[in-house]
C-alpha cells in the first residue's frame, strides 16, 4: 500500500516537474536572449547620445572621436558606424574586432545622419542562456526531491495507519475480538477505527451472549434427548414385536440426533470453519436420503438418487445433512412428483455438486431473489430453512444456489479438495 501512494504520489510530483519546467526553461531561454537585445539597445542609445554630442559639438561623422565608445562596447563586441558622405557614397566607421561566425545584432538609425550597429558573439548569449537552463534545471530537481521526501513521509503517515487498520479488520474476521484498537492522528482513519471498535465489542458482547445461549440449549437438549432414550429402553422390553420396532428405530433417530447436535455445537465453536477431514458424501446423505424415504412413500411420491464420481468431499458431514434435509423437507411440503438428488463433480472445478429438483410448479419470478432472505416466507412457512442451509453450506466454503426455476432445482457445491477455493456460484438456467 505505501509502495502505491508513495508511487502515486512520486508520479505527480514528476508532472508537475516535467508540466512547470518546460515552460520555465524556455521562458528563461527567451528572456535571457531579450535581456541581452535589451542591454545592445541600452548601449547603443548611449552611443547615439555622445555621437549626437559630438555633432553638436561641430564634429561631422568622419572626424568623431571613438575612444568613449569603446567604454559603451561589452567584451568581444564591434560597433559600426555608417554616415553618408559629402559625394552621396556610405562612409563606414568600426570600433572593436569583427564578430566572426554566429552573431546577434542591434542598429538604431540616426535619420540623415545615418546608422550605427553594435555585435556580440551569439556563444555569449548562448553561455547565459545555458546557465539559465541550469539554474532551472537545478530548482526543478531541487523540488522534486523536496516532494519526493514529502512523498515519502506522506506514504508512510497514510500507509502505517491503514496496514494497522486492515490488520486489526483481519484479526477481527478471524475472531479475536479482544485486541486493542489504536488512534492515528487522522480525522477520517480515527472514525473508521472507532466505528470498528463499537461493532468489535457488539459482536464480542453477541458472540459470549449466544455462546451462552447455545451452551444452554444443548444442556436441555441433551438432558431431554436423555429422558426420551430411557423412555424408549423401556418400550424395547414391551412384549409386542411392533413396539420394539419401533422403539428401537426410535432410539436410533435419538442417537443420531445427539450426534448431529454435538457436530453442530463443535462446528460452531471451532476456531476455522473450514474442514479439515474429508467425508464421504454417500455415507453422509444415505441415512437422510433413507429417513426421507419414507415420507415421500406415504405421501406417494418417490426419490431418486444417483452418485456419479463424487465420493470425498471436504465438508462438516452435520452441515451438509441439515443443508440437503432442508431441500428435501422443502421438495416434501411444497413440490410435487419425483424427487431427485444427484451427487457429481461439478464441470471443470473440483467442487462437489449435489442437486435436489422434483417436478413441481416451480418459484415464481417475483419471489426469486428473496428466497434464500431470513424471515421470508411465500407458501407459509418459517422462512429459516433456506437461509440456515445456506449460511450452513458457506461456513464450509461453499455455494447454494437456484439453479433451475421450474422445475424448481438447488444446488450445492462444496469443495473437494482440502485447499477450499473460491466457489462461484453455478450458471442460472432461466425458465423457457
Amino acid at each position: 500500500m505505501r509502495r502505491r501512494i508513495l508511487q502515486s504520489m512520486l508520479a505527480m510530483v514528476l508532472g508537475i516537474g516535467v508540466l512547470l519546467g518546460v515552460p520555465l526553461g524556455f521562458t528563461a531561454w527567451w528572456w535571457v536572449d531579450e535581456m541581452g537585445r535589451q542591454d545592445l539597445r541600452q548601449r547603443l542609445d548611449r552611443v547615439a547620445e555622445e555621437l549626437l554630442r559630438q555633432e553638436d559639438a561641430g564634429r561631422v561623422a568622419s572626424t568623431v572621436d571613438v575612444a568613449p565608445f569603446r567604454l559603451l562596447l561589452p567584451a568581444d563586441a564591434h560597433l559600426e558606424l555608417q554616415y553618408p558622405t559629402a559625394s552621396g557614397a556610405t562612409a563606414r566607421t568600426s570600433v572593436g574586432d569583427p564578430v566572426q561566425g554566429p552573431q546577434v545584432s542591434e542598429s538604431i538609425a540616426l535619420g540623415d545622419s545615418g546608422s550605427i550597429t553594435m555585435r556580440i558573439p551569439r556563444n555569449a548569449v548562448r553561455a547565459e542562456q545555458w546557465t539559465a537552463i541550469g539554474t532551472v534545471t537545478l530548482a526543478v530537481i531541487a523540488s522534486v526531491l523536496a516532494g519526493t521526501v514529502t512523498a515519502a513521509i506522506t506514504a508512510k503517515r497514510l500507509a502505517d495507519p491503514l496496514e494497522d487498520l486492515a490488520q486489526r479488520a483481519g484479526t477481527m474476521a478471524q475472531g479475536d475480538f479482544h485486541s486493542a484498537w489504536r488512534t492515528h492522528g487522522i480525522a477520517e482513519l480515527d472514525r473508521v477505527s472507532t466505528a470498528l471498535e463499537v461493532a468489535n465489542r457488539e459482536i464480542a458482547t453477541r458472540l459470549q451472549r449466544e455462546g451462552e445461549i447455545v451452551g444452554e440449549v444443548s444442556h436441555q437438549l441433551r438432558s431431554r434427548l436423555t429422558a426420551i432414550a430411557l423412555r424408549l429402553d423401556e418400550l424395547s422390553l414391551h412384549h409386542d414385536p411392533g413396539v420394539v420396532a419401533e422403539a428401537e428405530a426410535a432410539h436410533e433417530q435419538v442417537q443420531r440426533l445427539s450426534g448431529e447436535l454435538d457436530d453442530l455445537i463443535a462446528a460452531s465453536r471451532a476456531s476455522s470453519s473450514r474442514p479439515r477431514h474429508p467425508i464421504r458424501v454417500r455415507d453422509t446423505l444415505d441415512p437422510v436420503i433413507r429417513d426421507y424415504t419414507n415420507l415421500f412413500a406415504e405421501a406417494d411420491r418417490e426419490i431418486e438418487v444417483r452418485y456419479r464420481g463424487a465420493d470425498v468431499a471436504y465438508a462438516t458431514a452435520s452441515r451438509l445433512r441439515e443443508a440437503v434435509s432442508v431441500l428435501l423437507d422443502n421438495a416434501l411440503r411444497h413440490g410435487a412428483g419425483c424427487c431427485r438428488v444427484e451427487v457429481d463433480v461439478a464441470d471443470g472445478s473440483e467442487l462437489v455438486r449435489v442437486s435436489v429438483g422434483d417436478d413441481g410448479e416451480g418459484i415464481d419470478d417475483a419471489v426469486v431473489p428473496l428466497i434464500f432472505r431470513r424471515g421470508f416466507s411465500a407458501r407459509g412457512s418459517t422462512g429459516l430453512g433456506l437461509s440456515l442451509a445456506r449460511a450452513l453450506v458457506e461456513a464450509d466454503g461453499g455455494r447454494l444456489d437456484l439453479t433451475t426455476r421450474r422445475p424448481p432445482t438447488f444446488t450445492i457445491l462444496v469443495p473437494n479438495r482440502p485447499a477450499t477455493p473460491r466457489v462461484t456460484a453455478p450458471r442460472r438456467v432461466e425458465p423457457r
